[in-house]
């Protein structure tokens, strides 16, 4: 997938989760750094059912703009949520998990990007 295909996919995701009023949403461009995706997306919910609500929704635009989902794990529990589009990977965590987890810090080799720039 191109560059300009994956950044038009992660801005979806990252509109559709504003549209649902996530919180700290954060976009890390990790291309440089590994082979796994170009983005990484983190966003939280207040609760289960917003987390859940998140991924329902980051999933709907990205199937209305074409892109299909390779995996997704965790929407159960909508502790952490993961949603895998290949190039793009987009986690859904609670705040207690988000913290736990603290994956901007384990990523910080890859560039934070702001949403706005994408």
């Amino acid at each position: 997938m191109s560059d300009k295909q994956s950044r038009q996919m992660a801005k979806i995701a990252c509109s559709a989760l504003d549209d649902k009023k996530a919180q700290n949403i954060s976009v890390i461009d990790i291309e440089e750094v590994s082979v796994l995706a170009d983005y990484f997306i983190i966003a939280s919910g207040t609760n289960r059912n917003q987390v859940q609500a998140l991924a329902d929704n980051v999933e709907e635009e990205l199937h209305k703009a074409g892109y299909e989902i390779r995996q997704s794990e965790g929407y159960g529990t909508a502790n952490w949520i993961l949603l895998d589009y290949g190039d793009v990977i987009i986690h859904i965590f609670d705040a207690e998990n988000r913290l736990f987890y603290d994956l901007e810090r384990i990523w910080r080799d890859g560039k934070t990007i702001k949403v706005e720039d994408l």
